[in-house]
């Protein structure tokens, strides 16, 4: 008979585990945002603005040739800072996966060098590092870059990501009932690191299928009596040191307010960042204008760009992943009431060293090319064409807009899922950073024998119906790295 009563248990308990499986991780896909997350900045004037690119093509020969600026121009502002440095970047190591690594630029090494030394030139000035704890497997690793920093005196903060929301619930109602509660240990490691050397627990790829990250890329500096900004696409990542990147530097308001986005996140480590809170006031906004743009609000600032073309109007984009259904589906309304689009995109082939299915951007291309958009793809042999950009020029000269920043433009960048910081630039369509910005584009938009960046639509149309499918269950349920 007792045996007769456990059996009958079992489907109560079978029950009971999966109510809570299910109710955890819808809890943690719905939660309210951290306050301070998700937010869209006052638009402030624009002071000292100014647009970099990171650029690689090919020759005839076939050579690769570099042109890079994004982080001469990180180095040169830290090195220049007296009071404050405030760094938040998602991957700042020297993983290289299985890809060649003769020709990186040692990124991780150069930021961590500039830092220490700003400190030993300034012993009173604060330095910040936020970075994503992918970079030491969720705690299954111990780097010597960070260890060098801490011991020079510049607080290293690894997020905090159980305070966002689940991108991936299905994995994540679990992970919270469970795994989460477990410690993990540097020294315990017995499975290999598909990142790079070294060996990290089970735990590590366990906290990995949340596939939650602080994806942001900002730099907060004093310069003399101001305080400049810069947002980017790019990562002091000596693998990512080959991929073409762009950025923004600002000063003045702008720079506060992004600062000011950075104290929750530091927060939730118990990191109180100093220096001064952006005014309350806008100031004249007569001139250009720039606007801090964090999460959600990214979306929503996308959205409204492509929204506000009209005929003739020329649309330009030029991002890594294109995945957000709202963001195709207004890209494909933009085209039918006659803006010239222009979908510049990564193929989805290479992630260091390895080999990738296309997905998402060669099934999205399909769906814009059918629908009247102009497609090309980057030319990259191993690199990524990491940027993400939209640019909007209007018909009849008036006013443009740029943005750019951490995010693709995918469910998991623009929902309110991953950490991540956008700017937006609104002037005159001969703003030298405008102009920059819409050069950069036609230099990899526009192919030719000595400078190959580009390549057509059909180099490669290969995606079929089941990559289709695949692409939107991915897109929709979490269960991805996009």
């Amino acid at each position: 008979m007792a045996e007769t009563g456990r059996r009958r248990m079992w489907p109560w308990i079978l029950g009971a585990v999966l109510l809570a499986w299910v109710a955890m991780g819808t809890w943690q896909r719905m939660k309210p945002l951290p306050e301070g997350l998700g937010r869209a900045g006052p638009e402030r004037p624009a002071a000292e603005v100014r647009f970099l690119a990171d650029r690689t093509w090919y020759d005839a020969a076939g050579r690769r040739h570099q042109q890079q600026w994004i982080f001469d121009e990180v180095l040169a502002l830290i090195g220049q800072a007296r009071r404050l440095v405030v760094v938040d970047m998602f991957l700042f190591n020297a993983f290289a996966g299985n890809a060649d690594g003769e020709d990186f630029r040692p990124l991780s090494r150069e930021l961590s060098e500039a830092l220490i030394a700003a400190r030993r030139r300034h012993p009173g000035l604060r330095a910040v590092v936020i970075t994503d704890p992918l970079n030491t497997l969720y705690g299954g690793l111990e780097l010597e870059h960070l260890e060098r920093l801490r011991e020079a005196g510049v607080r290293v903060v690894e997020t905090d990501l159980t305070r966002l929301r689940a991108s991936n619930p299905l994995w994540s109602g679990a992970w919270h009932l469970g795994p989460r509660w477990f410690d993990n240990s540097a020294g315990a490691g017995w499975l290999p690191n598909a990142l790079g050397p070294g060996r990290v627990t089970l735990r590590s790829y366990l906290t990995l299928l949340n596939f939650n990250a602080n994806h942001r890329k900002t730099l907060v500096v004093d310069r003399g009596d101001d305080w400049a900004g810069l947002v980017t696409s790019a990562n002091p990542h000596d693998a990512s040191s080959r991929h073409g990147n762009v950025a923004l530097v600002f000063q003045g308001p702008a720079a506060l307010d992004l600062l000011d986005s950075e104290r929750p996140v530091a927060a939730w480590s118990g990191v109180t960042l100093p220096g001064p809170s952006a005014p309350a006031a806008a100031g004249d906004l007569a001139g250009p204008r720039v606007q801090l743009l964090t999460e959600g609000a990214i979306r929503d600032a996308l959205l409204a760009a492509i929204a506000a073309s009209r005929p003739g109007d020329r649309l330009d984009l030029a991002v890594f992943y294109l995945a957000h259904r709202g963001v195709i589906e207004a890209l494909k309304a933009a085209r039918a009431r006659g803006a010239e689009v222009r979908a510049l995109l990564d193929p989805n082939r290479d992630a260091f060293g390895l080999e990738k299915g296309g997905i998402p951007n060669r099934p999205v291309a399909r769906e814009l090319a059918a629908a009247g958009i102009e497609v090309r793809w980057c030319a990259t042999r191993g690199e990524q064409c990491h940027s993400k950009l939209l640019l909007r020029r209007p018909a009849d000269g008036g006013e443009a807009e740029l943005i750019l920043g951490s995010a693709n433009f995918t469910r998991r960048n623009l929902d309110d899922l991953n950490l991540e910081t956008s700017v937006r630039l609104a002037g005159p369509t001969d703003m030298p950073a405008l102009i920059d910005a819409a050069a950069f584009f036609e230099e990899r938009w526009v192919d030719t024998p000595s400078r190959h960046t580009s390549e057509p639509f059909a180099a490669h149309d290969d995606a079929t119906a089941w990559q289709s499918w695949r692409y939107r269950l991915m897109e929709a349920t979490g269960l991805s790295t996009f």
